[in-house]
C-alpha cells in the first residue's frame, strides 16, 4: 500500500490599505487617495471595506470634522444598484451590509458634530432612493442636530483656541457664569519674587466671594482644592478651587402666632402696627454644603509653586485678608512637580509668605 504524505502550508491574507502608504497625513493625501481608489475599479469592488479604512483613519489625518471628506466617501458608493424597486426590499433592508456602512458613516459624523447639508441628501438620495434606511438616518440627523446645536448657553468658537492661556480663560468664564458680577484677571507668576515655577494664572473672583472671603475667621485656614477638570468639547481644563468655611445658618426663633409685644405706629393711637421682622440673610451661590468657594484659578502647569504665588497674587491685588489666614493645598502632587522652597525665619518682611506656604 502506498501512503502519500502532503506537506502543509499556511497560507494568510495581507490585507493593503491605501492610507498608510501616503507620505504626508493631510486633508489633501486623504483626498488623493481616495480618488486613486475610485480610478482602479469601475465597480468599485471593495467600497465598503475602504470606507470603514477610511473613516478609522479620519482621527489620524485630521479630517474627522470635514464635511468634504464625508461626501467623497459617500460618492465612492456605486449608484443605482442599491435602489430597492418595490416595498418588500425595501422593508427588508435591501443591501444590508452597504445601507450599514452608510448609516455608520452618518453616525461618525453626529458624533463629530458634523453638519451636513442638502448635497448630501441628494447624494444618499441617489445611492440609496428614498426608501433607503441611510436616508432616514439622515432625515433624523437634520431634525435633532439643529435643536441641539445652540442648546448650550455658553459659546464656543467652531475651532478652539490652541493656545492653553485662551482655552483655560475659556473654562473659568463658563465655571464662573453662575455669577454675572465676576472678574477674570490673568496674572504672571513671576510677578511674585519668590516663585519658581514661572507660568501665567487665570483667577476668577466675584465682590460677593470678596465680601465672603473677608469674614472668614482667622483661625479657620482656607483649603486649596483640585485638580477638577471641565471639557470644552475635546479639550480638558484643570482648575482649582479655593474653599473657606461656610456662614452659619440663620435661625429665625420668632413666633408668628405670639401677639403680646405688636408695635404701633407712633403718633397714630388706636392703630394696631406690624411686628418688627428680623433682617434675612441671603444665602449667595457660592456658599455650597461643603465650603464657600471664594476663588477659582487655572494655570499653566497645575504645579503646588503656582498655586502659592496664585495665593500670593490674590494676597497682592484686593485680598490683603489672606495675610492673616493659613491656606492649606490638599492636591496629590505630580511626578513632576516643583518643590517649594522652605520659608524663612519669621520676621516683619516675611510672614504673609510663611503663613501662605502650608502644605
Amino acid at each position: 500500500m502506498l501512503f502519500m504524505r502532503w506537506a502543509s502550508t499556511e497560507k494568510r491574507l495581507a490585507v493593503y490599505d491605501p492610507f498608510d502608504s501616503l507620505p504626508k497625513k493631510t486633508k489633501k493625501s486623504y483626498l488623493e487617495a481616495i480618488k486613486i481608489f475610485e480610478g482602479q475599479d469601475t465597480r468599485r469592488r471593495g467600497h465598503v471595506e475602504f470606507i470603514y479604512a477610511a473613516l478609522a483613519k479620519m482621527q489620524e489625518f485630521g479630517v474627522q470634522k470635514d464635511l468634504e471628506v464625508y461626501k467623497a466617501l459617500v460618492d465612492v458608493l456605486p449608484k443605482g444598484k442599491f435602489i430597492p424597486q418595490n416595498i418588500f426590499q425595501a422593508e427588508f433592508m435591501h443591501y444590508p451590509k452597504q445601507q450599514q456602512c452608510a448609516v455608520d458613516l452618518l453616525e461618525q459624523m453626529e458624533d463629530n458634530k458634523v453638519m451636513p447639508d442638502s448635497e448630501m441628501e441628494q447624494m444618499l438620495l441617489n445611492v440609496f432612493g428614498k426608501r433607503g434606511i441611510p436616508l432616514r438616518k439622515f432625515w433624523r440627523i437634520m431634525y435633532w442636530m439643529p435643536k441641539f446645536k445652540n442648546l448650550s448657553p455658553w459659546f464656543l468658537p467652531d475651532s478652539l483656541p490652541a493656545d492653553t492661556l485662551e482655552l483655560a480663560t475659556l473654562a473659568i468664564q463658563r465655571i464662573t457664569s453662575v455669577d454675572p458680577d465676576t472678574k477674570i484677571s490673568i496674572w504672571q507668576t513671576e510677578e511674585i519674587e519668590a516663585c519658581l515655577d514661572k507660568t501665567w494664572v487665570v483667577s476668577a473672583q466675584s465682590e460677593a466671594q470678596h465680601v465672603l472671603l473677608s469674614e472668614q475667621p482667622d483661625e479657620e485656614p482656607l483649603v486649596v482644592k483640585g485638580p477638577f477638570d471641565v471639557y470644552l468639547r475635546d479639550q480638558v481644563v484643570s482648575y482649582f478651587m479655593l474653599i473657606g468655611k461656610t456662614r452659619p445658618e440663620f435661625k429665625d426663633n420668632t413666633d408668628d402666632d405670639d401677639v403680646s409685644n405688636i408695635e404701633k405706629p407712633p403718633g397714630i393711637p388706636g392703630v394696631i402696627g406690624t411686628p418688627k421682622l428680623p433682617a434675612v440673610r441671603h444665602t449667595t451661590v457660592h456658599e455650597q454644603d461643603n465650603g464657600t468657594i471664594v476663588a477659582i484659578c487655572a494655570t499653566g502647569t497645575s504645579s503646588r509653586d503656582s498655586l502659592l504665588s496664585w495665593i500670593r497674587l490674590l494676597e497682592k491685588y484686593d485680598n490683603p485678608v489672606l495675610r492673616n489666614i493659613p491656606v492649606i493645598f490638599t492636591l496629590t502632587s505630580p511626578s513632576n512637580d516643583i518643590a517649594v522652597q522652605e520659608t524663612q525665619p519669621a520676621t516683619e518682611g516675611n510672614k504673609t509668605e510663611k503663613k501662605n506656604t502650608s502644605l
